[in-house]
């Protein structure tokens, strides 16, 4: 008798412990950003513009579903639009990295200072 109230028991603990397992979710919501940079790097890289338009899209994606731009996110999108020239969505995105993070400060500040050289 006392075994199987000892299995009883070890059951309804086993019960109640994975009634307590909540799904992790990830702090930032990344997208399309990592294979975005991979392909930035990447012999067979996508077109400058081919890749701006795949992060904005994923920067609506994100802003809509109320999670959180990865860090770099703007910094990479900023760095796309100032080399199609587009200086002031460049400085727009540096400047929403450097809001956003503010341990880029000093970076994000080095790149708008420079990239315009």
């Amino acid at each position: 008798m006392s075994i199987r109230y000892l299995t009883v028991v070890v059951l309804v603990a086993c019960a109640c412990l994975s009634g307590c397992a909540t799904k992790r979710t990830s702090l930032y919501q990344w997208g399309g950003y990592q294979k975005n940079v991979d392909a930035y790097f990447s012999a067979d890289k996508l077109s400058a513009d081919a890749q701006t338009q795949l992060m904005e899209e994923d920067l609506k994606k994100i802003k809509a579903s109320g999670g959180a731009v990865p860090p770099g996110f703007y910094a990479h999108l900023g760095l796309l639009h100032g080399q199609q020239g587009n200086l002031d969505r460049f400085a727009e995105n540096v400047q929403a990295e450097r809001n956003e993070f503010p341990e880029s400060q000093t970076f994000m500040d080095f790149l708008l200072r420079n990239f315009k050289k």
